[in-house]
């Protein structure tokens, strides 16, 4: 027998040795409910039905389970992303993968939605109050000097400026895009997320408060405390590439000034208990960004020190809630209701009418769910 044969079938069984051992690994290793790393419910094993093998559902139901739990799997899907961005196009998962910053490859693709303007417009009509709308880029939006020309056909800059145009004329609309790029050598966005840093969010406090009808406090003003420097988001969730380095969560306080007095969070059936606004605890878990807010609910009602009798109702996705940490100086009640998480109308929660300002902050990203309002004016 030649050498090269010899080579061969020990090259062959070596390889079958590991695959088989890979194998075993995967059905015998102990499981996982939930991946850290990507912040996901992992695939459980299927219950197996005579109709599910006919249709075709178990065998999909099966492989998800294989590849959710297969030995080391977020260690090879790492590694897939490096060797990916390294050979080929450096998308992965929709990531636009790089080692100084993760960016979202899928902005052209999203839209504002029709509905979700009309649905603001309505609930402005039948609103007794001041309303003010405040559209926040992604990172993608802000660097977009960082991505290749063909993801940009459908840029955040034109999504804002289409939303701001469809909205009515006596709602006042804050620009955040303008001075989040003046802004871009700074470290206003992370780099494995595509939300603004608390430090992004201190600059959209100033213009948004003094738009509300408060001066601004000085950022040298605030004591900055770095709470972790390990985080990872929502992109690095996407495609586990690890070569872009962690980021900081930092919380702002404002040594002498006002404070949290109570913090309630109601439930959709109705169950109201007491949470803690920046809850270090959850930065032991796979999503370190709940930290400022804690599990999200439909509603949570924030009371405050201030003496001024001023309540804000902030309407809002996950973009606002590091920004919530700047508005406890200014208002003796801030309601924060946010549309992803109410299973009931509005009305179920509180009266809008009884708040004098109502402010939406929502990243631009959240306007393409079409859904996303559906509950505000039922």
């Amino acid at each position: 027998m030649k050498i090269s044969e010899i080579s061969g079938r020990i090259t062959a069984i070596l390889v079958l040795a590991v695959i088989s051992a890979m194998l075993i690994l995967t059905v015998y290793g102990e499981k996982e409910d939930f991946s850290v790393s990507e912040n996901r419910e992992l695939a459980s094993f299927p219950v197996f039905s005579v109709s599910a093998l006919v249709d075709g559902s178990y065998g999909k139901q099966l492989e998800s389970y294989i590849t959710d739990h297969f030995y080391r799997r977020e260690k090879w899907v790492s590694a897939q992303a490096r060797i990916e961005s390294s050979v080929c196009e450096k998308i992965v998962n929709g990531v636009y993968v790089n080692d100084e910053m993760l960016l979202d490859a899928e902005i052209s693709s999203r839209q504002v939605r029709q509905k979700n303007i009309d649905s603001i417009n309505t609930f402005f009509r039948n609103y007794n109050g001041t309303l003010y709308f405040t559209a926040v880029p992604t990172s993608s939006g802000v660097y977009t000097e960082m991505l290749p020309e063909y993801l940009l056909t459908n840029p955040e800059k034109k999504q804002i400026n289409f939303l701001y145009e469809g909205l009515s004329d006596d709602i006042r609309k804050i620009d955040t895009y303008n001075i989040l790029r003046m802004l871009n050598n700074n470290y206003i966005y992370y780099r494995n997320d595509s939300r603004i840093t608390s430090y992004g969010a201190y600059y959209i406090y100033r213009t948004v408060i003094q738009k509300l009808g408060f001066q601004s406090l000085s950022y040298n003003k605030y004591t900055i405390r770095h709470v972790t420097s390990d985080f990872r988001g929502n992109l690095y969730s996407r495609c586990l590439y690890d070569k872009t380095k962690s980021d900081i969560l930092d919380v702002y306080s404002y040594p002498g000034g006002a404070e949290v007095t109570s913090c309630t969070a109601y439930k959709n059936n109705g169950i109201t208990y007491r949470k803690t606004l920046n809850d270090e605890k959850f930065l032991s878990g796979g999503d370190m960004y709940r930290m400022y807010i804690g599990e999200e609910e439909p509603f949570i009602r924030i009371k405050t020190s201030v003496n001024n009798n001023k309540k804000l109702l902030l309407i809002k996705d996950s973009y606002a809630d590091c920004f919530i940490q700047f508005l406890i100086q200014h208002y003796s009640e801030i309601a924060v209701i946010s549309p992803e998480d109410m299973a009931k109308p509005l009305s179920n929660f509180i009266n809008p009418d009884n708040y004098e300002q109502t402010l939406f902050l929502f990243g631009i990203n959240s306007m393409d769910n079409e859904n996303l309002f559906d509950l505000l004016n039922s």
